[in-house]
Protein backbone atom coordinates (compact mmCIF):
# COMPACT_ATOMS: atom_id res chain seq x y z
CA UNK A 1 0.00 0.00 0.00
CA UNK A 2 1.20 3.73 -0.41
CA UNK A 3 1.62 5.41 2.10
CA UNK A 4 -1.16 7.80 3.42
CA UNK A 5 1.33 10.13 4.83
CA UNK A 6 2.52 11.30 1.29
CA UNK A 7 -1.52 11.93 -0.03
CA UNK A 8 -1.85 13.64 3.30
CA UNK A 9 1.48 15.85 3.52
CA UNK A 10 1.40 16.50 -0.46
CA UNK A 11 -2.61 17.78 0.49
CA UNK A 12 -2.10 19.83 3.42
CA UNK A 13 1.03 21.71 1.46
CA UNK A 14 -1.05 22.21 -2.04
CA UNK A 15 -3.76 23.29 0.18
CA UNK A 16 -1.69 26.09 2.00
CA UNK A 17 -0.07 26.77 -1.05
CA UNK A 18 -2.85 28.44 -2.24
CA UNK A 19 -4.70 29.38 0.77
CA UNK A 20 -5.95 32.77 0.34
CA UNK A 21 -7.87 35.67 2.87
CA UNK A 22 -11.19 34.82 3.10
CA UNK A 23 -13.22 37.56 4.46
CA UNK A 24 -11.94 39.68 7.19
CA UNK A 25 -9.81 36.23 8.38
CA UNK A 26 -6.06 36.14 8.90
CA UNK A 27 -4.89 32.47 7.48
CA UNK A 28 -2.43 30.62 9.32
CA UNK A 29 -1.99 27.70 7.33
CA UNK A 30 -0.36 30.01 4.22
CA UNK A 31 3.19 28.87 3.23
CA UNK A 32 5.49 31.96 3.47
CA UNK A 33 9.12 31.21 3.61
CA UNK A 34 9.74 33.92 6.03
CA UNK A 35 7.66 32.17 8.60
CA UNK A 36 7.36 28.89 7.78
CA UNK A 37 9.11 25.77 7.67
CA UNK A 38 10.53 26.26 11.31
CA UNK A 39 9.39 22.71 12.47
CA UNK A 40 10.69 19.10 11.33
CA UNK A 41 7.25 18.25 10.34
CA UNK A 42 6.96 21.10 8.27
CA UNK A 43 10.39 20.84 6.36
CA UNK A 44 9.02 17.13 5.59
CA UNK A 45 5.81 18.79 4.38
CA UNK A 46 8.04 20.39 1.91
CA UNK A 47 10.22 18.42 0.94
CA UNK A 48 6.91 16.03 -0.21
CA UNK A 49 6.08 19.02 -2.17
CA UNK A 50 9.26 19.14 -3.86
CA UNK A 51 8.49 15.02 -4.84
CA UNK A 52 5.01 16.03 -6.04
CA UNK A 53 6.31 17.79 -9.42
CA UNK A 54 7.20 14.76 -10.53
CA UNK A 55 4.13 13.40 -10.51
CA UNK A 56 1.72 16.01 -12.17
CA UNK A 57 0.71 15.31 -15.78
CA UNK A 58 2.91 17.58 -17.14
CA UNK A 59 6.17 15.61 -16.28
CA UNK A 60 5.68 11.70 -15.55
CA UNK A 61 2.29 11.89 -15.24
CA UNK A 62 1.48 12.08 -19.10
CA UNK A 63 3.92 14.34 -21.00
CA UNK A 64 7.40 12.28 -20.37
CA UNK A 65 5.86 9.06 -21.43
CA UNK A 66 3.26 9.80 -24.00
CA UNK A 67 4.19 13.49 -26.31
CA UNK A 68 7.75 13.62 -25.15
CA UNK A 69 9.25 10.41 -25.68
CA UNK A 70 7.14 8.26 -27.37
CA UNK A 71 7.89 8.56 -31.16
CA UNK A 72 11.14 6.77 -31.23
CA UNK A 73 12.14 3.50 -32.88
CA UNK A 74 10.50 1.76 -30.46
CA UNK A 75 6.97 3.02 -30.94
CA UNK A 76 4.74 4.98 -33.03
CA UNK A 77 1.54 7.39 -32.70
CA UNK A 78 -1.43 5.30 -33.36
CA UNK A 79 -4.28 7.47 -35.47
CA UNK A 80 -1.96 8.89 -37.56
CA UNK A 81 -2.08 12.77 -36.24
CA UNK A 82 -0.85 15.62 -38.28
CA UNK A 83 0.80 17.67 -35.43
CA UNK A 84 2.05 17.82 -31.79
CA UNK A 85 5.10 17.06 -30.42
CA UNK A 86 4.34 12.99 -30.77
CA UNK A 87 4.70 14.19 -34.39
CA UNK A 88 8.01 16.23 -34.13
CA UNK A 89 5.78 19.06 -35.72
CA UNK A 90 5.69 21.86 -33.14
CA UNK A 91 7.07 25.75 -32.03
CA UNK A 92 7.69 27.34 -29.80
CA UNK A 93 4.19 28.13 -28.16
CA UNK A 94 3.39 24.81 -27.96
CA UNK A 95 1.31 24.27 -24.66
CA UNK A 96 2.82 21.49 -23.59
CA UNK A 97 6.52 22.22 -24.08
CA UNK A 98 5.67 25.11 -21.99
CA UNK A 99 3.71 23.42 -19.44
CA UNK A 100 6.54 20.71 -19.41
CA UNK A 101 9.21 23.76 -18.84
CA UNK A 102 7.10 25.33 -16.12
CA UNK A 103 6.61 22.16 -14.50
CA UNK A 104 10.27 22.02 -13.64
CA UNK A 105 11.01 25.18 -12.98
CA UNK A 106 8.49 24.85 -10.17
CA UNK A 107 9.72 22.15 -9.16
CA UNK A 108 13.26 23.96 -9.16
CA UNK A 109 11.67 27.15 -7.21
CA UNK A 110 10.12 24.45 -4.51
CA UNK A 111 13.56 23.09 -4.00
CA UNK A 112 15.46 26.08 -3.83
CA UNK A 113 12.76 27.64 -1.33
CA UNK A 114 13.07 24.23 1.29
CA UNK A 115 16.93 24.50 1.24
CA UNK A 116 17.10 27.92 2.01
CA UNK A 117 14.85 27.35 4.89
CA UNK A 118 16.41 23.72 6.13
CA UNK A 119 18.58 24.84 8.91
CA UNK A 120 16.10 26.56 10.47
CA UNK A 121 13.92 24.13 12.71
CA UNK A 122 15.58 22.65 15.41
CA UNK A 123 16.06 19.00 14.92
CA UNK A 124 18.08 16.30 14.22
CA UNK A 125 21.31 16.92 12.19
CA UNK A 126 20.87 13.58 10.62
CA UNK A 127 17.76 13.85 9.90
CA UNK A 128 17.95 17.49 8.57
CA UNK A 129 20.65 16.09 6.62
CA UNK A 130 18.15 13.72 4.92
CA UNK A 131 15.92 16.14 4.16
CA UNK A 132 18.65 18.26 2.58
CA UNK A 133 20.06 15.40 1.19
CA UNK A 134 16.56 14.21 -1.01
CA UNK A 135 15.93 18.13 -1.77
CA UNK A 136 19.35 18.47 -3.60
CA UNK A 137 19.10 15.53 -5.24
CA UNK A 138 15.94 16.41 -6.59
CA UNK A 139 17.19 19.89 -7.14
CA UNK A 140 19.79 17.93 -9.32
CA UNK A 141 17.24 15.90 -10.87
CA UNK A 142 15.18 18.57 -11.69
CA UNK A 143 17.99 20.23 -13.57
CA UNK A 144 18.98 17.30 -15.40
CA UNK A 145 15.32 17.11 -17.43
CA UNK A 146 16.10 20.55 -18.28
CA UNK A 147 19.57 20.01 -19.51
CA UNK A 148 18.72 17.05 -21.61
CA UNK A 149 15.40 18.23 -23.07
CA UNK A 150 16.49 22.64 -23.47
CA UNK A 151 20.27 22.53 -23.11
CA UNK A 152 21.51 25.50 -21.50
CA UNK A 153 19.88 27.01 -19.20
CA UNK A 154 19.70 29.28 -15.97
CA UNK A 155 20.86 28.18 -13.12
CA UNK A 156 19.20 29.17 -10.40
CA UNK A 157 19.64 28.17 -6.60
CA UNK A 158 18.03 30.53 -4.36
CA UNK A 159 14.29 31.44 -3.94
CA UNK A 160 12.88 34.30 -6.55
CA UNK A 161 11.72 37.04 -4.43
CA UNK A 162 11.02 39.95 -7.03
CA UNK A 163 10.21 40.25 -10.49
CA UNK A 164 13.55 42.16 -11.25
CA UNK A 165 15.51 38.76 -10.52
CA UNK A 166 14.05 37.21 -13.87
CA UNK A 167 16.32 38.12 -16.53
CA UNK A 168 19.04 35.52 -16.09
CA UNK A 169 20.98 33.55 -19.01
CA UNK A 170 21.39 30.42 -19.68
CA UNK A 171 24.44 28.98 -18.30
CA UNK A 172 26.47 26.78 -20.62
CA UNK A 173 25.26 23.13 -20.55
CA UNK A 174 28.64 22.09 -19.14
CA UNK A 175 28.37 24.56 -15.89
CA UNK A 176 24.27 23.12 -15.92
CA UNK A 177 26.08 19.60 -15.47
CA UNK A 178 28.54 20.87 -13.02
CA UNK A 179 25.75 21.64 -10.94
CA UNK A 180 24.28 18.59 -11.01
CA UNK A 181 26.74 16.85 -10.12
CA UNK A 182 27.55 18.83 -7.09
CA UNK A 183 23.36 18.82 -5.85
CA UNK A 184 23.57 14.85 -6.30
CA UNK A 185 27.18 14.06 -5.02
CA UNK A 186 26.42 15.90 -1.48
CA UNK A 187 22.92 14.38 -1.90
CA UNK A 188 24.85 10.63 -1.71
CA UNK A 189 26.91 11.97 1.00
CA UNK A 190 23.83 13.06 3.30
CA UNK A 191 22.22 9.67 2.18
CA UNK A 192 24.03 7.14 3.44
CA UNK A 193 21.77 5.79 6.16
CA UNK A 194 18.74 6.05 3.79
CA UNK A 195 18.60 2.82 1.60
CA UNK A 196 15.55 1.76 0.32
CA UNK A 197 15.63 -1.31 2.20
CA UNK A 198 15.45 0.80 5.30
CA UNK A 199 12.78 2.96 4.07
CA UNK A 200 10.21 -0.31 2.29
CA UNK A 201 9.59 1.23 -0.42
CA UNK A 202 10.81 2.83 -3.39
CA UNK A 203 8.89 6.17 -3.59
CA UNK A 204 11.61 8.03 -2.10
CA UNK A 205 15.17 8.46 -2.79
CA UNK A 206 17.74 6.13 -1.33
CA UNK A 207 21.65 6.14 -1.52
CA UNK A 208 21.55 3.82 -4.54
CA UNK A 209 18.84 5.56 -5.96
CA UNK A 210 21.31 8.71 -6.46
CA UNK A 211 24.53 6.43 -7.14
CA UNK A 212 22.32 5.14 -10.49
CA UNK A 213 21.06 8.48 -11.60
CA UNK A 214 24.07 9.58 -11.46
CA UNK A 215 25.50 6.65 -13.42
CA UNK A 216 22.84 7.57 -16.02
CA UNK A 217 23.76 11.72 -15.40
CA UNK A 218 27.83 10.58 -16.27
CA UNK A 219 26.99 8.15 -19.27
CA UNK A 220 24.85 11.30 -20.64
CA UNK A 221 28.00 13.56 -19.95
CA UNK A 222 29.89 10.87 -21.66
CA UNK A 223 28.13 11.07 -24.77
CA UNK A 224 26.47 14.06 -26.95
CA UNK A 225 26.60 17.09 -26.41
CA UNK A 226 29.51 17.24 -23.78
CA UNK A 227 31.49 13.99 -24.87
CA UNK A 228 33.31 14.70 -21.81
CA UNK A 229 34.62 10.41 -22.55
CA UNK A 230 35.94 11.14 -18.95
CA UNK A 231 32.84 10.53 -17.46
CA UNK A 232 32.58 6.53 -18.15
CA UNK A 233 34.64 5.98 -16.00
CA UNK A 234 32.14 7.64 -12.87
CA UNK A 235 29.31 6.29 -14.86
CA UNK A 236 31.11 2.80 -14.35
CA UNK A 237 32.17 3.54 -10.19
CA UNK A 238 28.50 4.64 -9.48
CA UNK A 239 26.90 2.01 -10.84
CA UNK A 240 29.24 -0.58 -9.77
CA UNK A 241 28.45 0.87 -6.10
CA UNK A 242 24.78 -0.02 -6.45
CA UNK A 243 25.62 -3.58 -7.63
CA UNK A 244 27.94 -4.00 -4.49
CA UNK A 245 25.24 -2.62 -1.97
CA UNK A 246 23.37 -5.81 -2.06
CA UNK A 247 20.25 -3.95 -1.90
CA UNK A 248 19.15 -4.90 -4.81
CA UNK A 249 18.44 -7.75 -7.35
CA UNK A 250 16.30 -8.69 -10.84
CA UNK A 251 13.19 -10.07 -10.25
CA UNK A 252 13.22 -13.35 -11.85
CA UNK A 253 9.88 -12.82 -13.47
CA UNK A 254 9.86 -9.63 -16.25
CA UNK A 255 6.13 -8.94 -16.62
CA UNK A 256 5.63 -9.30 -12.70
CA UNK A 257 8.01 -5.93 -12.50
CA UNK A 258 4.89 -4.18 -13.83
CA UNK A 259 2.22 -6.28 -12.51
CA UNK A 260 3.63 -4.96 -9.14
CA UNK A 261 3.53 -1.34 -9.85
CA UNK A 262 -0.53 -1.51 -11.15
CA UNK A 263 -1.08 -3.53 -7.90
CA UNK A 264 0.51 -1.13 -5.17
CA UNK A 265 3.31 -3.23 -4.85
CA UNK A 266 6.77 -2.57 -3.75
CA UNK A 267 9.75 -4.71 -5.21
CA UNK A 268 12.98 -3.01 -3.39
CA UNK A 269 14.87 -4.80 -5.28
CA UNK A 270 14.41 -4.40 -8.76
CA UNK A 271 12.51 -1.05 -8.49
CA UNK A 272 15.07 1.20 -6.92
CA UNK A 273 12.98 4.90 -8.03
CA UNK A 274 9.43 5.35 -8.74
CA UNK A 275 6.79 7.58 -9.14
CA UNK A 276 4.27 7.22 -6.77
CA UNK A 277 0.48 7.43 -8.08
CA UNK A 278 -2.95 6.64 -5.98
CA UNK A 279 -6.40 7.25 -6.12
CA UNK A 280 -8.82 6.96 -8.98
CA UNK A 281 -9.90 10.41 -9.37
CA UNK A 282 -12.07 9.78 -6.50
CA UNK A 283 -12.44 11.95 -3.62
CA UNK A 284 -10.35 13.51 -1.15
CA UNK A 285 -6.81 12.15 -1.21
CA UNK A 286 -5.87 11.51 -5.25
CA UNK A 287 -2.43 11.78 -6.62
CA UNK A 288 -3.57 9.92 -10.13
CA UNK A 289 -1.70 9.55 -13.35
CA UNK A 290 -2.26 8.22 -16.45
CA UNK A 291 0.70 5.37 -16.93
CA UNK A 292 -1.34 2.26 -18.86
CA UNK A 293 -4.19 4.93 -20.16
CA UNK A 294 -2.58 6.99 -23.18
CA UNK A 295 -0.05 3.86 -23.39
CA UNK A 296 -1.75 0.52 -22.92
CA UNK A 297 -3.70 -2.01 -24.83
CA UNK A 298 -6.45 -0.99 -26.26
CA UNK A 299 -9.60 -1.43 -24.39
CA UNK A 300 -13.06 0.95 -23.43
CA UNK A 301 -14.24 -1.21 -20.35
CA UNK A 302 -13.90 0.50 -17.74
CA UNK A 303 -14.27 -2.90 -15.63
CA UNK A 304 -11.31 -4.19 -17.63
CA UNK A 305 -9.74 -0.90 -17.56
CA UNK A 306 -10.29 1.87 -20.33
CA UNK A 307 -6.84 2.72 -22.67
CA UNK A 308 -6.71 4.61 -25.82
CA UNK A 309 -3.80 2.63 -26.94
CA UNK A 310 -2.92 5.95 -28.21
CA UNK A 311 1.16 4.64 -29.00
CA UNK A 312 1.90 0.80 -30.94
CA UNK A 313 5.28 -0.74 -30.08
CA UNK A 314 7.21 -0.63 -34.01
CA UNK A 315 7.45 -3.25 -35.93
CA UNK A 316 11.56 -3.41 -35.28
CA UNK A 317 11.24 -3.80 -31.97
CA UNK A 318 9.14 -6.49 -31.88
CA UNK A 319 11.17 -8.30 -34.63
CA UNK A 320 14.64 -7.28 -32.28
CA UNK A 321 13.05 -10.23 -29.94
CA UNK A 322 14.05 -13.88 -30.57
CA UNK A 323 10.32 -16.00 -29.78
CA UNK A 324 11.65 -17.16 -26.69
CA UNK A 325 12.35 -14.04 -25.24
CA UNK A 326 9.46 -13.62 -22.71
CA UNK A 327 10.10 -9.45 -23.06
CA UNK A 328 8.42 -9.68 -26.70
CA UNK A 329 5.03 -10.68 -26.06
CA UNK A 330 4.81 -8.78 -22.71
CA UNK A 331 5.83 -5.50 -24.04
CA UNK A 332 4.30 -6.11 -27.53
CA UNK A 333 0.92 -6.81 -26.80
CA UNK A 334 -0.59 -9.70 -29.35
CA UNK A 335 -4.11 -8.94 -28.04
CA UNK A 336 -6.70 -6.46 -27.30
CA UNK A 337 -10.25 -5.71 -26.23
CA UNK A 338 -12.87 -4.92 -29.10
CA UNK A 339 -16.25 -5.12 -29.83
CA UNK A 340 -19.40 -3.73 -27.67
CA UNK A 341 -18.49 -6.42 -24.93
CA UNK A 342 -14.85 -5.60 -25.47
CA UNK A 343 -13.92 -9.45 -26.20
CA UNK A 344 -10.73 -10.73 -25.98
CA UNK A 345 -8.99 -10.84 -29.45
CA UNK A 346 -5.89 -12.03 -29.98
CA UNK A 347 -3.72 -9.34 -32.74
CA UNK A 348 -1.54 -11.33 -35.34
CA UNK A 349 -0.71 -8.00 -37.02
CA UNK A 350 2.66 -7.07 -36.12
CA UNK A 351 2.58 -3.53 -37.42
CA UNK A 352 -0.14 -2.85 -35.05
CA UNK A 353 0.62 -4.26 -31.27
CA UNK A 354 -0.33 -2.75 -28.80
CA UNK A 355 1.71 -1.61 -25.88
CA UNK A 356 1.28 -4.21 -23.29
CA UNK A 357 4.15 -2.74 -20.57
CA UNK A 358 1.05 -1.08 -18.43
CA UNK A 359 -1.94 -3.31 -17.94
CA UNK A 360 -4.75 -1.97 -16.53
CA UNK A 361 -6.68 -5.38 -16.17
CA UNK A 362 -4.30 -6.26 -13.16
CA UNK A 363 -4.80 -3.12 -10.87
CA UNK A 364 -6.63 -3.86 -7.91
CA UNK A 365 -8.36 -0.23 -7.30
CA UNK A 366 -11.92 0.42 -7.95
CA UNK A 367 -13.72 1.15 -9.44
CA UNK A 368 -11.62 2.02 -12.33
CA UNK A 369 -11.00 5.51 -13.87
CA UNK A 370 -11.96 6.29 -17.40
CA UNK A 371 -8.68 8.20 -18.16
CA UNK A 372 -6.70 7.80 -14.83
CA UNK A 373 -4.77 5.51 -13.26
CA UNK A 374 -2.85 4.28 -9.41
CA UNK A 375 0.29 2.65 -11.11
CA UNK A 376 3.54 3.45 -10.68
CA UNK A 377 6.41 4.28 -13.14
CA UNK A 378 9.96 3.43 -13.05
CA UNK A 379 12.37 6.26 -12.98
CA UNK A 380 15.43 3.96 -12.59
CA UNK A 381 15.34 -0.43 -12.08
CA UNK A 382 18.43 -2.73 -11.38
CA UNK A 383 18.10 -3.79 -14.71
CA UNK A 384 19.04 -0.61 -16.14
CA UNK A 385 22.01 -0.17 -13.87
CA UNK A 386 23.66 -2.97 -14.79
CA UNK A 387 23.39 -2.51 -18.27
CA UNK A 388 24.63 0.82 -17.66
CA UNK A 389 27.37 -0.77 -15.87
CA UNK A 390 27.91 -2.95 -18.75
CA UNK A 391 28.05 0.05 -21.53
CA UNK A 392 30.88 2.25 -18.83
CA UNK A 393 32.94 -1.00 -18.49
CA UNK A 394 32.84 -1.55 -22.11
CA UNK A 395 33.59 1.75 -23.25
CA UNK A 396 36.50 1.95 -20.98
CA UNK A 397 37.65 -1.16 -21.34
CA UNK A 398 35.74 -3.37 -24.00
CA UNK A 399 34.59 -6.58 -23.83
CA UNK A 400 35.36 -7.81 -19.94
CA UNK A 401 33.56 -10.67 -18.47
CA UNK A 402 32.14 -8.02 -16.07
CA UNK A 403 30.61 -6.08 -19.13
CA UNK A 404 29.25 -9.78 -20.45
CA UNK A 405 28.05 -10.80 -17.16
CA UNK A 406 25.69 -7.53 -16.74
CA UNK A 407 24.62 -7.85 -19.98
CA UNK A 408 23.63 -11.69 -19.64
CA UNK A 409 22.06 -11.28 -16.42
CA UNK A 410 19.22 -8.64 -18.15
CA UNK A 411 19.24 -11.33 -20.71
CA UNK A 412 18.78 -14.82 -18.57
CA UNK A 413 15.98 -13.20 -17.16
CA UNK A 414 14.07 -12.00 -19.97
CA UNK A 415 13.86 -15.61 -20.97
CA UNK A 416 12.81 -16.60 -17.77
CA UNK A 417 15.61 -18.53 -16.72
CA UNK A 418 17.51 -16.05 -14.43
CA UNK A 419 17.70 -18.52 -11.38
CA UNK A 420 18.28 -21.64 -13.33
CA UNK A 421 20.68 -23.65 -11.64
CA UNK A 422 20.35 -26.68 -14.31
CA UNK A 423 23.39 -26.05 -16.43
CA UNK A 424 22.08 -28.53 -19.19
CA UNK A 425 19.83 -25.49 -19.69
CA UNK A 426 20.95 -23.50 -22.86
CA UNK A 427 21.71 -20.42 -22.07
CA UNK A 428 19.97 -17.00 -23.58
CA UNK A 429 23.61 -15.44 -23.38
CA UNK A 430 25.76 -12.85 -25.88
CA UNK A 431 26.70 -14.86 -28.82
CA UNK A 432 30.22 -15.05 -29.23
CA UNK A 433 30.09 -12.43 -32.54
CA UNK A 434 28.46 -10.01 -30.10
CA UNK A 435 31.45 -10.18 -27.63
CA UNK A 436 34.22 -9.98 -30.81
CA UNK A 437 35.02 -6.48 -29.85
CA UNK A 438 34.49 -3.16 -28.47
CA UNK A 439 31.53 -2.13 -31.57
CA UNK A 440 29.77 -5.60 -31.69
CA UNK A 441 29.28 -5.47 -27.75
CA UNK A 442 28.06 -1.78 -27.75
CA UNK A 443 25.37 -2.56 -30.73
CA UNK A 444 24.73 -5.92 -28.13
CA UNK A 445 24.18 -3.49 -25.04
CA UNK A 446 21.95 -0.45 -27.48
CA UNK A 447 19.76 -3.49 -28.64
CA UNK A 448 19.60 -5.40 -25.23
CA UNK A 449 18.23 -1.25 -23.57
CA UNK A 450 15.50 -0.91 -26.09
CA UNK A 451 14.54 -4.81 -25.70
CA UNK A 452 14.74 -4.37 -21.53
CA UNK A 453 13.84 -0.50 -21.28
CA UNK A 454 10.93 -0.35 -24.11
CA UNK A 455 8.53 2.88 -23.30
CA UNK A 456 10.18 4.15 -20.11
CA UNK A 457 10.73 7.48 -21.26
CA UNK A 458 14.67 6.82 -22.03
CA UNK A 459 15.25 5.38 -25.36
CA UNK A 460 15.02 9.21 -27.33
CA UNK A 461 17.50 10.17 -24.64
CA UNK A 462 19.98 7.29 -25.08
CA UNK A 463 20.01 7.83 -29.16
CA UNK A 464 20.92 11.39 -28.59
CA UNK A 465 23.53 10.63 -26.18
CA UNK A 466 24.99 7.81 -28.40
CA UNK A 467 24.78 10.23 -31.30
CA UNK A 468 22.47 8.34 -33.70
CA UNK A 469 18.54 9.28 -33.19
CA UNK A 470 18.80 10.98 -36.54
CA UNK A 471 20.56 8.13 -38.29
CA UNK A 472 18.32 5.68 -36.46
CA UNK A 473 14.93 7.34 -37.39
CA UNK A 474 15.62 7.88 -40.72
CA UNK A 475 16.47 4.39 -41.16
CA UNK A 476 13.56 3.43 -39.26
CA UNK A 477 11.60 5.52 -42.02
CA UNK A 478 13.36 3.45 -45.19
CA UNK A 479 12.26 0.45 -43.55
CA UNK A 480 8.50 1.43 -43.23
CA UNK A 481 8.38 2.57 -46.69
CA UNK A 482 9.70 -0.16 -47.92
CA UNK A 483 8.34 -2.76 -46.05
CA UNK A 484 5.28 -2.07 -44.04
CA UNK A 485 1.39 -2.33 -45.86
CA UNK A 486 0.03 0.60 -47.57
CA UNK A 487 -2.27 0.87 -44.60
CA UNK A 488 0.67 1.37 -42.14
CA UNK A 489 3.45 3.33 -43.90
CA UNK A 490 1.74 6.48 -41.90
CA UNK A 491 3.91 5.09 -38.96
CA UNK A 492 6.98 6.82 -40.91
CA UNK A 493 5.53 10.07 -40.52
CA UNK A 494 7.53 11.28 -37.25
CA UNK A 495 10.58 9.93 -38.21
CA UNK A 496 10.16 11.89 -41.48
CA UNK A 497 9.46 14.72 -39.60
CA UNK A 498 12.49 14.47 -36.80
CA UNK A 499 15.45 16.96 -37.59
CA UNK A 500 18.65 18.19 -36.27
CA UNK A 501 16.48 21.02 -34.41
CA UNK A 502 14.37 18.53 -32.50
CA UNK A 503 17.95 17.23 -30.80
CA UNK A 504 16.50 19.97 -28.13
CA UNK A 505 12.58 21.46 -27.42
CA UNK A 506 12.63 24.93 -27.82
CA UNK A 507 12.60 27.98 -25.13
CA UNK A 508 8.85 28.94 -24.66
CA UNK A 509 7.80 31.32 -26.35
CA UNK A 510 6.51 33.18 -23.30
CA UNK A 511 9.73 32.49 -21.02
CA UNK A 512 11.90 34.45 -24.41
CA UNK A 513 9.38 37.44 -23.80
CA UNK A 514 9.98 37.59 -20.29
CA UNK A 515 13.33 36.99 -19.59
CA UNK A 516 15.00 39.05 -22.15
CA UNK A 517 18.83 37.32 -21.18
CA UNK A 518 17.25 33.90 -23.28
CA UNK A 519 18.65 33.23 -26.29
CA UNK A 520 16.27 30.27 -28.44
CA UNK A 521 17.81 26.95 -29.23
CA UNK A 522 19.04 26.67 -32.99
CA UNK A 523 16.40 25.89 -35.56
CA UNK A 524 13.57 27.43 -33.36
Amino acid sequence: MKSIHFLLAVLLLSTASSCKKFLDTHPTDVLVTTTYFTSEEQLNRGLLGVYDMLGKEQIYGDYMTWPINSSTDESYQAGNPSTGMRMYVYDPGNAQVAGFWRAIWQGISRANVLLASVNRPQMDETRRGIVKGETLFLRGYYYFLLAVNFGDVPIILDPVLSVDSVHIARAPLKEVYAQILQDMTEAEALLQTQTVTSLGYSGRISKTAVQGILARVCLTMAGYPLRDVARYQDALEWAQKVVQSGEHALNPDYSQVFINYAQDKYDVKESIWEIEFAGNGTGVFDESGRIGNNIGIKCASLEIGYSYASVNATNKLYKMYEAADLRRDWNCANYNYTGANNTYRKNNNLWELNIGKWRREYETLTPKNKNLTPQNFAVLRYADVLLMLAEAENELNGPTPLAIDAVNQVRRRGYGKLMSGDTSVSMPDLLPEQQSGKEALRQAIQDERSRELCFEALRKYDLIRWGIFISTMKTLADDINANAPASHKFTATAATNLSERHLLMPIPAHDMAVNRLLVQNPGW
